[in-house]
C-alpha cells in the first residue's frame, strides 16, 4: 500500500525506546548555541518551488527552510527553531490540512521523517544491506503525504539547525515538559506567521515523538488550539513495555512476537511458516498467555510446563533451549540481536532488524554497532547537507559550527 511508511521494516522494539539510547534513530547532527549575549537572528526563509507526481497527480509545491524564534518567560528570544515546509501551491488555507512532523530520541533532528519517510523527496538507499558510498541520490518519494496535507518538519532544539539564542542554552530544552513547550510554541508561531489557524491541524511523531505528541497536543488544547488528529509511528507511550528492569517481565513479554517476525525474515525457524500473519497471531497468543503465565509462577513453575513453553519459545524466537533455559526464559533485545545469528558470524539490526553486521568479538553478549544506523547515516547526512547548500541562503549552524 503506498501509504506504509518507506522505512517501515521488521524492527525490534527496543528501537522505540528513548529509556533505552540517547536517540531512536541514526545520530542526528546537533547544533551549536551562540554565546551568552549574542544578539539573537532574526526569523529567516529560503523559497524555492518544485512539482512532484503522484498517483496521476502532478502537485506544484512551495518548499521553505526557515528559522522561527520562541521566547522565555519574559518575552525575550530564547531559540532558533529551523523548519521545512512543503505546502501545496493554489490550495484553500482554510481546507487544506497542515501536518507537524518530527522524530524523537529525544535527540534526533527531523531528517528521518522528512528524507526517508513523508517527505517529497527521499533518500535513495540499497534495501536491507549496504548503501555504496558517494555520491548518492535524491528521488522523488511515491510514498510522501504531499498529495494530503502540507508537510512542516521540526528539529527539537540542539539537534540539526535548531539552537538556543540570548542567554537560553540548548539543554535548557532537554526536559520533557520543557521540550514539549518548545514544540507548541513553535506550532502557535507557525500558525500565525503563516495563516494557518483555520487550516485542520495533525501532529505526526515518530518514537519519543509519539510521546511528545501526547504532551504537545495537551499543552496545544490548553493554548486554545484544537488539533484535528494525531499520528503516532513506532508509538511508546508506555515506558513500562520498555524497561527491562528486574521484577517487570511485560516487555519480555510484549518483545516476543518482534523476535518471531525477525527469526521468521531470517530464516531461522525450523520449519518455517508459510504464512506469517497467522504465525504471528500464534504467537502473540502465546506471549500473551502461556509465557506470561509461566513468567509471573517464576520459581514455583512446574517442570512439566516448564518444558514445553521452553520448546515453544524456541520453536518461536529461532534460540536454543539450552540458552533460553540459561537466560530463565527472559529474552533481553541486544542479546537477541547478537544471537539469533550467531552462528552465521552475524548481528541483526536495531533500527531495522532485517540489517546484517559482522562483530569483531563474535563470542559477546551484544552488538558492537548497529548494521542497520551503519549503513544509512552516511547517505542521510550527506542529503540532508547537500539539500540544505543548494536551497537555503539561511545562517544556520550545523554540526558545531
Amino acid at each position: 500500500m503506498r501509504r506504509m511508511l518507506a522505512l517501515l521494516s521488521l524492527s525490534l522494539p527496543l528501537a522505540f525506546s528513548p529509556l533505552a539510547r540517547a536517540a531512536d534513530a541514526p545520530a542526528a547532527s546537533t547544533a551549536a548555541a551562540p554565546a551568552a549575549g549574542e544578539a539573537a537572528p532574526k526569523e529567516e526563509s529560503a523559497v524555492t518551488h518544485h512539482s512532484l507526481a503522484l498517483d496521476g497527480e502532478t502537485i506544484k509545491y512551495t518548499a521553505t527552510a526557515g528559522t522561527l524564534l520562541i521566547k522565555d518567560d519574559k518575552d525575550e528570544p530564547s531559540a532558533s527553531v529551523f523548519y521545512v515546509a512543503y505546502t501545496k501551491d493554489g490550495a484553500d488555507l482554510g481546507h487544506r490540512p497542515v501536518t507537524f512532523l518530527y522524530n524523537g530520541g529525544p535527540g534526533s533532528a527531523s531528517i528521518w521523517l522528512h528524507m526517508g519517510s513523508v517527505g517529497p523527496v527521499r533518500v535513495e538507499t540499497a534495501d536491507a544491506q549496504p548503501t555504496p558510498n558517494a555520491p548518492y541520490s535524491l528521488v522523488s518519494n511515491q510514498y510522501s503525504l504531499l498529495d494530503k496535507t502540507d508537510l512542516v518538519f521540526i528539529d527539537a532544539i540542539g539537534t540539526g539547525y535548531s539552537h538556543a539564542v540570548g542567554k537560553a542554552q540548548n539543554k535548557d530544552f532537554w526536559g520533557v515538559d520543557q521540550d514539549g513547550k518548545a514544540f507548541t510554541q513553535f506550532i502557535q508561531r507557525y500558525l500565525s506567521k503563516n495563516g494557518r489557524w483555520n487550516s485542520p491541524k495533525y501532529l505526526m511523531g515518530e518514537s519519543y515523538g509519539t510521546t511528545r505528541s501526547a504532551l504537545v497536543s495537551n499543552m496545544l488544547s490548553d493554548a486554545g488550539v484544537a488539533l484535528n488528529g494525531v499520528i503516532l509511528v513506532s508509538s511508546i507511550l508506555d515506558f513500562g513495555t520498555e524497561s527491562f528492569n528486574v521484577g517487570n517481565d511485560l516487555p519480555f513479554i510484549t518483545n516476543v512476537p518482534s523476535y518471531a517476525a525477525v527469526a521468521w525474515y531470517h530464516n531461522k525457524l525450523n520449519p518455517k511458516p508459510a504464512d506469517l500473519p497467522a504465525f504471528l497471531k500464534e504467537v502473540r497468543a502465546f506471549a500473551g498467555g502461556e509465557y506470561a503465565d509461566a513468567l509471573m509462577k517464576g520459581d514455583k513453575l512446574d517442570d512439566a510446563t516448564r518444558a514445553d513453553v521452553l520448546k515453544k519459545l524456541s520453536a518461536y524466537t529461532g534460540l536454543s533451549q539450552a540458552y533460553l533455559s540459561e537466560s530463565r526464559l527472559r529474552i533481553f533485545p541486544f542479546r537477541f540481536m547478537k544471537e539469533l545469528t550467531r552462528d552465521d558470524g552475524r548481528t541483526v539490526g536495531r533500527l531495522d532488524a532485517r540489517y546484517t553486521g559482522i562483530d569483531r568479538d563474535n563470542a559477546g553478549e551484544d552488538p558492537e554497532f548497529d548494521p542497520a544506523d551503519s549503513y544509512i547515516n552516511g547517505p542521510f547526512t550527506a542529503a540532508l547537507s547537500r539539500a540544505s547548500v543548494d536551497t537555503s541562503s539561511l545562517d544556520v549552524r550545523f554540526a558545531g559550527s
